[in-house]
């Protein structure tokens, strides 16, 4: 009995062992076949360790291919944690080489993972860091190249490029608008290491290149870019205004060709200034009553509806106009008296301006006014744009329709002012601005978009624009944007001087906006520059003194850059006290030597003979009396 059931208990053991060796080799099998792949995945993430390859953001270029924000090499931290192991000694030694406290270091080695970038205080160090902390030998911790985002031109363009953070991305300007374009894709490079976290034999598994971002090709000329930022800043300087800003554009096809403003920043230090300062790109941000300049767009409403015929029809103007009961007054005590409409424009009469308003009627003057874009985005390629404000038309009454007509009341940005005043100057063509003009592939340099222009409506038509070029131009050579003029090229432009309005909506007593507006040449327009200066101090508050000059000397600067060729049939200037006396240079190619007069020059001679052979200045440009003159002497 005693040995049956012997057998009996053997027998069940050997039951019982076959079936559990059948579920090990069950087990096995379907984990060896069946979870093969996963399980050896599994293992591969135990062992790998992955160090990241910061990609590069695209480059940001100039029209003309030159770089203005790019990409340095530098040096970050990153730590295994595994392979740590005194984390309290190596918190120490790491928080006295970067100067933060040692729990900040602690509380992120101390995690359980498989790699920590020591974000942001190991990121983008010094190579004199690194190399400090590379001597330290602390097991766990390495140093991997990185990024740093570097602007060469510092303040130039910096409102419309912003900055990158610590983590390379975009967070202001060009930068975060265009983030998709600009960022690279990160690489990476995987080391095995063994079952404590230990490096395997150094055994490098794979590497990932990381891939640069793409180019982003701006419309931006880096020369005139720096031409307009240096007249702005030397005018911030002179008359301590509370902003100062501008733009250019190509008037024919929305292309912005420089923009700036100031105070200004630099975006390789983003963090020591005021975030009032790099959030407020002024030129498309901010929203201001125009004043003047926008006389340019009522002006050009009444001459498409042909309310009046600008050489022959006349306005007197003396000294104001009722309307609704107020009292809207000239600039000048008395007015300007008998007036042709085309010098209501060049003296700026805001009494002759409600004349044209009721030429045109509600409707007329409405519709302008919104076909011009105003109180709408005019979809610009940079973040922070302002639609302006404008009457809704149930509250467009006499009054309203009368101060829109000069600038009073409505509400605009730079950019819609730059944008609309090209179409009047431009055969009457409203284009999209933009400043973004292609997207450039960074390893191949093959250009994968090229921004076309966007026409978004005709504002008045071509006879009419036409008109307006004379007109303006007048306005610049007879009227209140004379210091806008230079001999030989053909420069228009409308003057403005507005009132600023206070929190309570009451305009604020002895604070202004000075502005002007021009295009040159006028005959084939090449270039709109807008300025405006926001209170400033000490000065003429008038936007023909302050303003008006500004654009001159960017324009001075744009014949070369532009190669704008001399204009023949420039309107004759009308001179006024503020001209600087010029005389004409007589042409002494032919002369003998001994038959030159001085007269209001100093004469250098080059050269043997005793024939003149070439001069400059050439003959009948105009020149300060006191100037040299170089005379090339030949046989």
């Amino acid at each position: 009995m005693l040995e049956n059931r012997l057998v009996k208990k053997v027998l069940k053991l050997q039951i019982i062992s076959l079936i559990l060796l059948g579920l090990i080799i069950t087990k096995l099998s379907y984990s060896q076949i069946i979870l093969h792949e996963e399980i050896e995945e599994l293992a591969e993430n135990m062992w790998n360790r992955s160090f990241p390859l910061e990609a590069s953001r695209g480059n940001i270029i100039d029209r003309n291919g030159k770089v203005i924000a790019t990409n340095l090499p530098t040096l970050s931290i990153i730590t295994i944690p595994y392979q740590i192991k005194d984390k309290k000694e190596t918190s120490k030694v790491l928080a006295k080489h970067l100067k933060v406290k040692e729990e900040i270091i602690y509380n992120k080695i101390n995690k359980r993972t498989s790699m920590v970038r020591l974000s942001p205080e190991g990121r983008k160090i010094s190579d004199e860091l690194a190399l400090e902390i590379e001597k330290e030998n602390l097991r766990g911790v390495y140093i991997v190249q990185d990024n740093l985002r570097y602007y060469p031109y510092n303040t130039l363009l910096s409102q419309s490029l912003g900055f990158v953070g610590i983590d390379n991305q975009g967070l202001a300007g060009l930068e975060n608008y265009y983030e998709e374009v600009l960022k690279g894709q990160n690489g990476s490079m995987d080391i095995i290491s063994d079952a404590k976290g230990g490096l395997f034999g150094n055994y490098l598994k794979e590497v990932n290149s990381p891939v640069q971002g793409m180019t982003l090709e701006l419309t931006i000329n880096l020369e005139l870019q720096k031409a307009l930022e240096r007249e702005l800043y030397n005018n911030y300087l002179t008359y301590h205004p509370d902003s100062i800003y501008g733009i250019s554009m190509d008037p024919n096809n929305g292309e912005i060709l420089a923009i700036a403003s100031y105070p200004t920043f630099d975006p390789n230090k983003y963090q020591e200034y005021n975030q009032e300062i790099y959030n407020r790109n002024l030129p498309i941000w901010k929203s201001y009553e125009p004043g003047s300049t926008f006389k340019v767009f009522s002006f050009a409403a009444g001459l498409d509806q042909k309310k009046f015929d600008m050489y022959k029809d006349v306005y007197y103007d003396k000294g104001y106009e009722y309307v609704g009961g107020q009292r809207i007054k000239s600039w000048k005590k008395g007015g300007h008296g008998l007036q042709t409409y085309l010098e209501v424009l060049q003296n700026s009469s805001n009494p002759g301006f409600v004349s044209i308003a009721r030429k045109l009627g509600k409707d007329n003057i409405y519709n302008y006014i919104k076909n011009f874009g105003f109180s709408k985005k005019t979809n610009v390629d940079l973040p922070g744009e302002t639609s302006g404000i404008f009457f809704k038309y149930e509250n467009f009454n006499e009054l309203e329709q009368a101060t829109s007509s000069f600038g009073q009341g409505v509400s605009v940005s730079m950019i819609q002012m730059a944008s609309a005043f090209s179409s009047v100057i431009n055969g009457g063509n409203l284009y999209e601005p933009h400043i973004v003009k292609g997207i450039v592939n960074s390893k191949t340099n093959e250009k994968l978009v090229n921004r076309e222009p966007v026409l978004v409506r005709n504002t008045i038509k071509k006879e009419t624009s036409d008109l307006m070029r004379i007109a303006l131009e007048s306005v610049v050579a007879k009227g209140s944007g004379g210091r806008a003029f230079i001999d030989n090229y053909r420069v228009g432009g409308k003057t403005g001087t507005s009132q600023i309005v206070g929190p309570d909506g009451t305009y604020l007593d002895g604070e202004y906006i000075l502005s002007f507006i021009g295009a040159f040449p006028m005959n084939d327009p090449k270039i709109v520059t807008y300025i405006c200066v926001e209170r400033p101090r000490n000065c003429i508050q008038y936007g023909g003194t302050i303003a008006a000059p500004i654009v001159k000397n960017v324009f001075m600067d744009a014949i070369d850059i532009l190669n704008i060729d001399k204009q023949s049939n420039q309107i004759e200037k009308v001179k006024s006290y503020y001209d600087e006396e010029m005389v004409l240079v007589p042409n002494y190619i032919g002369l003998n030597k001994k038959d030159i007069k001085k007269q209001y020059f100093n004469i250098i001679y080059h050269g043997n003979g005793n024939k003149v052979i070439d001069q400059l200045p050439k003959a009948n440009e105009k020149v300060k009396p006191d100037s040299t003159i170089l005379i090339m002497l030949g046989d």
